[in-house]
Protein backbone atom coordinates (compact mmCIF):
# COMPACT_ATOMS: atom_id res chain seq x y z
CA UNK A 1 0.00 0.00 0.00
CA UNK A 2 1.31 3.53 -1.30
CA UNK A 3 1.80 5.63 1.98
CA UNK A 4 0.52 9.28 1.63
CA UNK A 5 0.40 11.52 4.82
CA UNK A 6 -1.43 14.59 3.03
CA UNK A 7 -4.54 14.80 1.34
CA UNK A 8 -7.09 17.38 0.40
CA UNK A 9 -10.78 17.00 0.82
CA UNK A 10 -13.99 18.96 -0.32
CA UNK A 11 -16.84 18.22 1.80
CA UNK A 12 -20.38 19.49 1.91
CA UNK A 13 -23.41 18.75 4.32
CA UNK A 14 -26.74 18.15 3.20
CA UNK A 15 -29.49 21.31 3.15
CA UNK A 16 -32.65 21.01 4.92
CA UNK A 17 -35.49 20.10 3.25
CA UNK A 18 -38.17 23.09 2.50
CA UNK A 19 -41.69 23.05 4.51
CA UNK A 20 -44.63 22.27 2.79
CA UNK A 21 -47.90 24.43 2.15
CA UNK A 22 -50.72 22.33 2.19
CA UNK A 23 -54.42 22.43 3.58
CA UNK A 24 -57.06 19.48 4.39
CA UNK A 25 -58.97 19.13 1.11
CA UNK A 26 -61.11 16.14 2.09
CA UNK A 27 -65.23 15.48 2.17
CA UNK A 28 -67.34 16.91 5.35
CA UNK A 29 -64.62 18.25 6.45
CA UNK A 30 -65.42 21.68 6.70
CA UNK A 31 -62.69 23.96 8.18
CA UNK A 32 -59.84 21.47 7.32
CA UNK A 33 -57.27 24.09 8.11
CA UNK A 34 -53.72 24.12 7.16
CA UNK A 35 -51.46 20.58 7.26
CA UNK A 36 -48.06 21.24 5.46
CA UNK A 37 -45.18 19.18 7.21
CA UNK A 38 -41.86 20.32 8.10
CA UNK A 39 -38.69 19.76 5.71
CA UNK A 40 -36.07 17.08 6.95
CA UNK A 41 -32.52 17.71 7.79
CA UNK A 42 -29.77 17.30 5.97
CA UNK A 43 -26.93 15.11 6.09
CA UNK A 44 -23.83 16.23 8.20
CA UNK A 45 -20.07 14.78 7.27
CA UNK A 46 -18.09 13.64 10.32
CA UNK A 47 -14.34 12.22 10.36
CA UNK A 48 -13.80 9.14 12.36
CA UNK A 49 -10.13 7.34 13.54
CA UNK A 50 -10.00 4.16 12.94
CA UNK A 51 -7.27 1.00 13.45
CA UNK A 52 -5.89 -1.04 10.76
CA UNK A 53 -5.14 2.18 8.57
CA UNK A 54 -1.90 3.80 8.27
CA UNK A 55 -1.94 5.45 4.82
CA UNK A 56 -4.51 8.61 2.96
CA UNK A 57 -4.28 7.07 -0.02
CA UNK A 58 -8.04 6.24 -0.18
CA UNK A 59 -8.40 10.23 -0.53
CA UNK A 60 -6.10 10.37 -3.18
CA UNK A 61 -8.70 8.47 -5.78
CA UNK A 62 -12.12 10.29 -3.78
CA UNK A 63 -11.46 14.00 -2.48
CA UNK A 64 -15.30 15.25 -2.99
CA UNK A 65 -17.45 13.91 0.12
CA UNK A 66 -21.34 15.61 0.16
CA UNK A 67 -23.95 14.16 1.86
CA UNK A 68 -27.70 13.96 1.11
CA UNK A 69 -30.13 16.83 1.59
CA UNK A 70 -33.02 16.38 3.35
CA UNK A 71 -36.56 15.34 1.62
CA UNK A 72 -39.30 18.28 1.65
CA UNK A 73 -42.04 18.29 3.76
CA UNK A 74 -45.57 17.17 2.51
CA UNK A 75 -48.63 17.30 3.42
CA UNK A 76 -50.99 15.76 6.21
CA UNK A 77 -48.22 16.77 8.26
CA UNK A 78 -45.84 14.56 7.09
CA UNK A 79 -42.17 15.38 7.63
CA UNK A 80 -39.91 14.79 4.85
CA UNK A 81 -36.80 12.44 5.71
CA UNK A 82 -33.68 13.29 6.95
CA UNK A 83 -30.07 13.29 4.80
CA UNK A 84 -27.72 10.51 5.62
CA UNK A 85 -24.71 11.55 7.24
CA UNK A 86 -20.93 10.70 5.32
CA UNK A 87 -18.50 9.87 8.01
CA UNK A 88 -14.49 10.07 6.75
CA UNK A 89 -13.01 6.56 7.80
CA UNK A 90 -8.99 8.27 9.04
CA UNK A 91 -5.73 7.05 10.54
CA UNK A 92 -5.30 7.33 14.14
CA UNK A 93 -3.30 10.50 14.64
CA UNK A 94 -4.81 12.38 11.45
CA UNK A 95 -5.32 16.13 11.86
CA UNK A 96 -7.88 18.33 10.43
CA UNK A 97 -6.26 21.32 9.28
CA UNK A 98 -8.80 24.41 7.76
CA UNK A 99 -7.91 25.36 4.00
CA UNK A 100 -5.08 28.04 5.07
CA UNK A 101 -3.09 24.90 6.08
CA UNK A 102 -2.09 25.99 9.58
CA UNK A 103 -4.96 26.15 11.57
CA UNK A 104 -5.73 22.78 13.28
CA UNK A 105 -9.43 21.98 13.53
CA UNK A 106 -9.30 18.89 15.76
CA UNK A 107 -6.45 15.77 16.10
CA UNK A 108 -7.75 12.33 15.89
CA UNK A 109 -5.53 10.66 18.37
CA UNK A 110 -7.41 7.70 19.97
CA UNK A 111 -9.39 5.01 17.83
CA UNK A 112 -13.25 5.90 17.62
CA UNK A 113 -12.11 9.28 18.32
CA UNK A 114 -15.22 11.48 16.28
CA UNK A 115 -15.03 14.88 14.67
CA UNK A 116 -17.86 17.18 13.37
CA UNK A 117 -16.49 18.88 9.90
CA UNK A 118 -20.27 19.97 8.36
CA UNK A 119 -23.25 20.31 9.87
CA UNK A 120 -26.46 19.46 8.06
CA UNK A 121 -29.12 22.25 7.62
CA UNK A 122 -31.98 22.22 9.69
CA UNK A 123 -35.35 21.26 7.28
CA UNK A 124 -37.55 24.34 7.26
CA UNK A 125 -40.85 24.29 8.91
CA UNK A 126 -44.36 23.86 6.81
CA UNK A 127 -47.38 25.88 7.20
CA UNK A 128 -48.63 23.87 9.86
CA UNK A 129 -46.59 26.23 12.30
CA UNK A 130 -47.69 29.08 11.15
CA UNK A 131 -51.26 28.81 12.43
CA UNK A 132 -52.77 31.70 14.68
CA UNK A 133 -55.79 32.76 15.78
CA UNK A 134 -55.61 35.44 12.98
CA UNK A 135 -54.06 33.58 10.44
CA UNK A 136 -56.23 30.64 9.93
CA UNK A 137 -54.93 29.69 6.67
CA UNK A 138 -51.08 30.68 6.21
CA UNK A 139 -50.11 30.99 2.85
CA UNK A 140 -45.84 30.58 3.66
CA UNK A 141 -43.24 27.65 5.10
CA UNK A 142 -39.72 27.93 5.59
CA UNK A 143 -36.99 27.35 3.28
CA UNK A 144 -34.66 24.43 4.65
CA UNK A 145 -31.34 25.66 5.56
CA UNK A 146 -28.55 25.66 3.18
CA UNK A 147 -25.73 22.70 4.04
CA UNK A 148 -21.77 24.09 4.90
CA UNK A 149 -19.37 24.01 1.96
CA UNK A 150 -15.70 23.87 2.90
CA UNK A 151 -11.89 22.63 1.47
CA UNK A 152 -10.19 20.83 4.34
CA UNK A 153 -6.58 19.09 4.36
CA UNK A 154 -5.84 15.86 5.94
CA UNK A 155 -2.42 15.37 7.64
CA UNK A 156 -0.92 11.98 8.79
CA UNK A 157 1.12 11.84 12.05
CA UNK A 158 2.21 8.44 12.90
CA UNK A 159 1.98 7.64 16.65
CA UNK A 160 5.37 6.46 17.61
CA UNK A 161 6.78 6.43 21.62
CA UNK A 162 10.43 6.87 20.15
CA UNK A 163 11.41 8.47 16.93
CA UNK A 164 14.91 8.01 14.87
CA UNK A 165 17.02 10.62 13.26
CA UNK A 166 20.13 11.12 11.50
CA UNK A 167 21.90 11.24 8.49
CA UNK A 168 20.82 9.10 5.51
CA UNK A 169 22.47 5.70 6.12
CA UNK A 170 23.16 6.67 9.25
CA UNK A 171 21.44 3.14 9.97
CA UNK A 172 18.19 3.94 11.31
CA UNK A 173 16.75 1.17 9.00
CA UNK A 174 19.05 -1.85 10.03
CA UNK A 175 18.46 -0.67 13.81
CA UNK A 176 14.89 -0.66 13.45
CA UNK A 177 15.43 -4.18 11.55
CA UNK A 178 17.29 -5.41 14.53
CA UNK A 179 14.97 -4.68 17.17
CA UNK A 180 11.85 -5.32 15.69
CA UNK A 181 9.27 -7.52 12.82
CA UNK A 182 9.94 -4.24 10.32
CA UNK A 183 11.25 -5.10 7.53
CA UNK A 184 12.37 -1.46 5.99
CA UNK A 185 14.77 -1.35 2.76
CA UNK A 186 18.42 -1.44 3.56
CA UNK A 187 20.87 -0.90 1.07
CA UNK A 188 24.43 0.93 0.72
CA UNK A 189 23.42 4.19 -0.94
CA UNK A 190 21.73 7.30 0.45
CA UNK A 191 17.74 7.53 0.65
CA UNK A 192 17.26 4.14 0.91
CA UNK A 193 13.81 4.96 3.20
CA UNK A 194 11.68 7.02 1.11
CA UNK A 195 8.32 6.76 3.61
CA UNK A 196 8.24 6.28 7.66
CA UNK A 197 8.14 2.71 8.96
CA UNK A 198 6.95 1.50 12.29
CA UNK A 199 8.11 -1.11 14.09
CA UNK A 200 7.00 -2.65 17.64
CA UNK A 201 9.90 -3.21 20.14
CA UNK A 202 10.49 -5.18 22.87
CA UNK A 203 13.07 -5.01 25.93
CA UNK A 204 12.68 -6.72 29.38
CA UNK A 205 9.11 -7.45 28.59
CA UNK A 206 8.08 -4.00 28.11
CA UNK A 207 7.27 -2.88 24.20
CA UNK A 208 7.02 0.41 22.22
CA UNK A 209 6.32 2.19 19.30
CA UNK A 210 9.38 3.14 17.13
CA UNK A 211 9.71 5.37 13.63
CA UNK A 212 12.05 5.47 11.09
CA UNK A 213 11.76 8.66 9.16
CA UNK A 214 13.72 9.34 5.81
CA UNK A 215 17.34 10.54 6.61
CA UNK A 216 17.95 14.41 6.60
CA UNK A 217 20.26 16.58 5.11
CA UNK A 218 21.85 19.83 5.40
CA UNK A 219 19.46 22.21 3.87
CA UNK A 220 16.30 19.72 4.41
CA UNK A 221 14.44 22.56 5.65
CA UNK A 222 14.82 24.55 2.64
CA UNK A 223 13.59 21.14 0.68
CA UNK A 224 17.28 20.14 -0.10
CA UNK A 225 16.72 16.01 -0.55
CA UNK A 226 13.05 15.02 0.57
CA UNK A 227 12.39 18.05 2.77
CA UNK A 228 11.64 18.24 6.26
CA UNK A 229 8.25 17.08 5.20
CA UNK A 230 8.43 13.50 7.25
CA UNK A 231 9.69 15.43 10.49
CA UNK A 232 6.17 15.72 11.76
CA UNK A 233 5.33 11.79 12.09
CA UNK A 234 8.20 11.93 14.95
CA UNK A 235 6.74 15.21 16.62
CA UNK A 236 4.04 13.33 18.91
CA UNK A 237 7.32 11.34 20.23
CA UNK A 238 8.59 10.90 23.91
CA UNK A 239 11.80 10.93 23.06
CA UNK A 240 14.36 10.71 19.80
CA UNK A 241 17.13 8.60 19.07
CA UNK A 242 19.87 10.44 17.11
CA UNK A 243 22.13 7.93 15.46
CA UNK A 244 25.50 9.26 14.32
CA UNK A 245 27.44 7.26 11.50
CA UNK A 246 30.83 6.16 13.48
CA UNK A 247 32.49 5.66 10.68
CA UNK A 248 32.44 9.41 9.40
CA UNK A 249 34.81 11.25 9.53
CA UNK A 250 32.84 14.36 10.28
CA UNK A 251 30.59 13.04 12.90
CA UNK A 252 30.84 16.72 14.81
CA UNK A 253 29.19 17.88 11.55
CA UNK A 254 27.04 15.20 10.95
CA UNK A 255 25.24 16.00 14.38
CA UNK A 256 25.31 19.49 13.92
CA UNK A 257 23.51 19.78 10.42
CA UNK A 258 20.81 16.87 12.35
CA UNK A 259 20.53 19.43 15.38
CA UNK A 260 20.00 22.75 12.94
CA UNK A 261 17.18 21.19 10.69
CA UNK A 262 15.32 20.71 14.49
CA UNK A 263 16.11 23.66 15.02
CA UNK A 264 14.68 25.29 12.07
CA UNK A 265 11.61 22.88 11.73
CA UNK A 266 9.94 23.11 14.94
CA UNK A 267 11.17 24.76 18.42
CA UNK A 268 9.02 22.10 20.31
CA UNK A 269 11.12 19.39 18.40
CA UNK A 270 14.01 20.74 19.32
CA UNK A 271 14.08 20.95 22.35
CA UNK A 272 12.31 17.31 23.19
CA UNK A 273 14.14 14.57 24.60
CA UNK A 274 17.07 13.25 22.62
CA UNK A 275 19.19 10.12 23.24
CA UNK A 276 22.60 10.20 20.93
CA UNK A 277 24.19 7.31 19.69
CA UNK A 278 27.35 6.62 17.72
CA UNK A 279 26.76 3.87 15.49
CA UNK A 280 28.11 1.18 13.80
CA UNK A 281 31.00 0.83 16.33
CA UNK A 282 31.89 -2.60 15.09
CA UNK A 283 33.67 -1.11 12.37
CA UNK A 284 36.10 0.95 13.92
CA UNK A 285 39.15 0.29 16.01
CA UNK A 286 39.54 0.88 19.74
CA UNK A 287 41.54 4.03 19.27
CA UNK A 288 39.60 5.36 16.58
CA UNK A 289 36.26 4.56 18.27
CA UNK A 290 37.93 6.48 22.17
CA UNK A 291 38.74 9.40 19.71
CA UNK A 292 35.41 9.57 18.24
CA UNK A 293 33.44 9.31 20.92
CA UNK A 294 34.76 12.14 22.81
CA UNK A 295 34.65 14.43 19.89
CA UNK A 296 30.90 13.61 19.83
CA UNK A 297 30.48 13.90 23.67
CA UNK A 298 31.91 17.29 23.31
CA UNK A 299 29.23 18.80 20.48
CA UNK A 300 26.69 17.03 22.68
CA UNK A 301 28.31 18.55 25.80
CA UNK A 302 26.21 15.11 27.28
CA UNK A 303 26.42 11.35 27.16
CA UNK A 304 27.31 9.44 24.33
CA UNK A 305 25.68 5.51 23.82
CA UNK A 306 27.89 3.36 21.64
CA UNK A 307 26.05 0.85 19.96
CA UNK A 308 26.28 -1.63 16.45
CA UNK A 309 23.09 -2.58 14.63
CA UNK A 310 24.47 -4.93 12.82
CA UNK A 311 26.46 -7.29 15.91
CA UNK A 312 23.70 -5.99 18.29
CA UNK A 313 26.22 -4.57 20.55
CA UNK A 314 25.30 -2.35 23.14
CA UNK A 315 21.96 -2.54 21.44
CA UNK A 316 20.13 -3.16 24.77
CA UNK A 317 21.35 -0.27 26.46
CA UNK A 318 20.06 1.61 23.88
CA UNK A 319 16.79 0.52 24.08
CA UNK A 320 16.58 0.57 28.28
CA UNK A 321 17.68 3.99 27.80
CA UNK A 322 14.83 4.79 25.47
CA UNK A 323 12.01 2.99 27.47
CA UNK A 324 13.60 5.15 30.34
CA UNK A 325 12.39 8.27 28.98
CA UNK A 326 9.58 6.99 27.37
CA UNK A 327 7.99 5.50 31.00
CA UNK A 328 9.53 8.60 32.80
CA UNK A 329 11.28 6.00 35.14
CA UNK A 330 7.72 4.83 36.72
CA UNK A 331 8.80 1.34 36.60
CA UNK A 332 11.30 1.18 39.76
CA UNK A 333 8.35 1.32 41.53
CA UNK A 334 6.54 -1.47 40.04
CA UNK A 335 9.56 -4.30 40.20
CA UNK A 336 11.62 -2.74 42.95
CA UNK A 337 9.34 -1.53 45.60
CA UNK A 338 7.53 -3.94 48.64
CA UNK A 339 3.97 -4.81 47.87
CA UNK A 340 1.07 -4.55 49.90
CA UNK A 341 -2.53 -5.46 49.56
Amino acid sequence: MKFLDLAKVYIRSGGGGAGCVSFRREKFIEFGGPDGGDGGKGGSVWAEAVEGLNTLIDFRYQQHFFAQSGQHGMGSQRTGKDGEDIVLKVPVGTEIIDEDEETVLADLTQPGQKVLLAKGGNGGWGNLHFKSSTNRAPQRANPGQEGVERTLWLRLKLIADAGLLGLPNAGKSTFLSAVSNARPKIADYPFTTLVPNLGVVGIDGKEFVMADIPGLIEGASEGRGLGDQFLGHVERCSVLLHLVDGTSSTITKDYRTIIGELEAYSEELFTKPRITVLNKIDALDAKTLASRKRSLEKAVDGPVLLMSGVSRKGVNEVLRALWAEISGGDDDTEEGGSWQP
